[in-house]
């Protein structure tokens, strides 16, 4: 696979529950992590002490977080709107040339920040709420 662009991986927000995707305007960094929890099945028997782990077990979850500032008022508002309500809400990331993982994602954090000569700049957190899925594009 060739370099991909940082601009185009985006982060989308399904405004209102239906399906409609909106970006989120202004973001300059975009990460993805996920995470699977493991179980620990080791036993008196397990061969040479080792640890076991058990196959499939655990919990799994996704953590999306981004950086930017704001620079489209109906993102931005929905944003807000959606944090200060605790509202689980759809979300997509889309990945250049690798897919697009979508699903239920809370806004855990919400920073702002500002420098005396600079712009407003903010953070945000999402934390996966359910099952995900995985387009390929």
């Amino acid at each position: 696979m060739a370099a991909q662009s940082g601009k185009d991986m985006l982060l989308k927000l399904d405004q209102t529950g239906s399906g409609s995707f909106l970006t989120v305007a202004g973001l300059r960094t975009r990460a993805l992590t996920f995470n699977a929890a493991v179980v620990d099945a080791t036993d008196a028997e397990s061969a040479g002490r080792w640890r076991e782990l058990l196959a499939g077990g655990g919990i799994k979850r996704a953590s999306v977080s981004g950086s930017g500032i704001f620079k489209d008022q109906a993102s931005d508002a929905r944003i807000r709107e959606l944090f200060f309500a605790g509202t689980i809400r759809a979300w997509r990331l889309i990945l250049p040339d690798f897919g697009a993982v979508e699903g239920p994602f809370q806004i855990t954090a919400l920073e702002f920040s500002a420098d005396h000569a600079g712009e407003v700049t903010f953070e945000i957190a999402l934390e996966s709420a359910g099952e995900l899925g995985f387009t390929v594009l």
